[in-house]
């Protein structure tokens, strides 16, 4: 199984469902007894120390994992496994995955290896050469949520309507542009994360995907100069619902009623992509990080620095944001405009 290579949520990394050793695996007689060597065997380890190695990863990286490594051992490969097989296994599937996703399973594929204390293939010239030669072949620029910027978004929010969904989608869509928040903050705020300030609120970002230690963070969201301020949007909707603790996102049926539910990451996709195809544009090419985009490249036009940016959005590094920024700053003192 693919957990019990990577993390604790199987035979090598954690109890089983009913608290006995996994079956599967060699047993330890005694507390002395040495593991395999050349192989990290968490049987052997406490409880304590395997239920932090469970913690160690999050959730969707699991998932993320399993799946990468299922499909590679569904085409027929090993852990361990030698170079050539993997290389092969990169030619097989060269056409038909994006370059993005076989960089992704070369990593998953490493991360089996070191998780067992075996040297990873994947650093062979053998295995690097493929891949190399893949990305010259295919190219690497990647296929990129279409940023929904501050003018389309107001069109957007023109044609919302005075229901509850409404309301709703409207705090959605402005407070996630104003904090240039990934999916997942979003729809994991509560009510107690936010604190409201003379000049708006602060929400207070408990963990995210680059703070997975939850050290938390603060975002500043100010009152709006326009008549689509984020603040009051958020206000308004929880006032209309009467939700004063626990998830401020939460999903509404056609008959207006709210669920107890918390919003998930792919809903705030669902209710962009409906949005925008309310407003008259092609919502094709919009997902749930065209807002954290949008907000980016809109700052970036209107001359906000970059380190301003990253204080809002939590970028871990300028890089992170070099593709939005430079699309939004094309047109700013564009050469060609000097001459014709």
């Amino acid at each position: 199984m693919f957990y019990s290579r990577l993390t604790a949520d199987n035979s090598h990394l954690t109890r089983l469902n009913n608290g006995q050793r996994d079956p599967n695996a060699e047993a330890v007689d005694g507390a002395d007894k040495r593991c395999a060597e050349n192989e990290v065997n968490f049987t052997c380890l406490p409880d304590r120390v395997t239920t932090y190695v469970e913690q160690s990863l999050a959730a969707n990286t699991k998932r993320a994992y399993l799946g990468d490594l299922a499909h590679f051992e569904a085409w027929g490969g090993t852990i361990p496994a030698t170079d050539t097989a993997i290389a092969s296994y990169l030619a097989e599937y060269a056409e038909r995955l994006s370059v993005a996703t076989l960089c992704r399973r070369l990593a998953t594929i490493s991360k089996a290896h070191t998780a067992k204390g075996l040297i990873s293939p994947t650093v062979s010239e053998l295995v690097k050469s493929t891949i190399k030669g893949i990305k010259r072949s295919r190219g690497t620029a990647q296929a990129e949520a279409k940023p929904l910027l501050r003018d389309d978004l107001f069109a957007v929010l023109e044609q919302t309507g005075s229901d509850v969904k409404s309301v709703r989608d409207r705090a959605l869509l402005l407070i996630g542009f104003a904090g240039g928040f990934r999916r997942s903050e979003l729809v994991g705020l509560n009510v107690e994360d936010i604190e409201h300030v003379r000049q708006g609120i602060v929400v207070l970002l408990r963990r995210s995907k680059t703070d997975q230690e939850s050290s938390g963070r603060k975002i500043a969201i100010p009152f709006g100069r326009t008549r689509w301020c984020p603040v009051a949007a958020l206000d308004q909707w929880l006032s209309r619902t009467a939700i004063a603790a626990g998830a401020i996102f939460v999903g509404v049926n056609r008959h207006g009623h709210l669920s107890e539910q918390r919003l998930s990451a792919e809903a705030v996709s669902l209710v962009v992509k409906e949005r925008v195809a309310d407003a008259n544009i092609d919502p094709s090419r919009f997902s749930g990080h065209s807002l954290r985009a949008g907000f980016v490249t809109s700052a970036a036009m209107a001359g906000a620095k970059a380190y301003k940016i990253r204080a809002q959005t939590g970028h871990a590094s300028d890089a992170m944001l070099g593709r939005y920024i430079r699309d939004g700053d094309l047109f700013n003192c564009n050469a060609a405009g000097t001459i014709l």
